[in-house]
């Protein structure tokens, strides 16, 4: 059989577990993995370290005038991808509460959605890419050949995200905040004007709730794989 490679977009609401599936998926199929929502989890970092936010509201001006400031790389640490801006190692604190409870905000600024867009969209053109986030299959790599849409119910998502921030150490929040960070996120991403988060056309729904992170990543390989064959193609 033909070897080929196709891009994979996986797209979903927050803490659903679509980046552990796409990374489980990439480190399977021998793609590379790019996590598309840490690119904007470190413009809300940058804008958090030079005063861009206040009381949640974003000087999109500021933000907009340093953009070509803002240099997003990732690189390999043990095996794990972390997230470098401006060639600092900032995967820790790009996963905080702040940043989470600022990011959809700056993620709804268009001219942040254009750029970043547009290095997502050069970094998918050799193929051979998983890419997770809100708008791949439908704005980022619209002619993906796997598009999945992963969802789950808030409590879950925010209990999953919550025993993840105290894994990393991270004690100074309450369950209660994360789920109300949560339905947040939900309704500014799924309202916003520029690439709401919905399901892209042709792409396959996937509820995570009853699912543990290993049975979510073993759906998404056994999808992948299933497609291959069918497609004549080669994993």
């Amino acid at each position: 059989m033909e070897k080929k490679l196709i891009n994979v977009a996986i797209d979903g609401t927050s803490s659903s577990g679509k980046s552990t599936m796409a990374k489980a998926l990439a480190k399977y199929a021998g793609y590379t993995y790019i996590d598309t929502g840490a690119m904007y989890r470190a413009v809300t970092l940058y804008c958090l370290q030079h005063g861009y936010i206040k009381d949640g509201k974003v000087d999109v001006q500021r933000l907009v005038a340093a953009l070509g400031d803002i240099k997003i790389s990732f690189k390999l640490d043990g095996g794990v991808q972390h997230t470098c801006l401006n060639g600092v190692d900032v995967e820790k604190e790009i996963r905080g509460l702040e940043v989470s409870n600022n990011v959809s905000p700056v993620a709804a600024v268009p001219q942040v959605r254009h750029e970043l867009v547009r290095q997502q969209q050069e970094l998918g053109r050799g193929k051979g890419v998983v890419m997770d986030g809100r708008d791949i299959g439908t704005t980022v790599l619209p002619d993906a050949e796997i598009k999945i849409y992963v969802t789950s119910s808030p409590e879950v998502r925010a209990r999953r995200r919550y025993r993840e921030m105290l894994a990393k150490g991270e004690t100074g929040v309450t369950l209660d905040e994360v789920v109300a960070n949560v339905r947040m996120r939900d309704h500014i991403d799924s309202t916003r004007a520029e690439s709401p988060l919905r399901k892209a056309e042709g792409a396959c729904e996937l509820d995570s709730t009853p699912m543990s992170a290993d049975e979510q990543n073993q759906w998404m390989i056994d999808y992948f794989k299933h497609w291959m064959e069918d497609h004549g193609c080669q994993g």
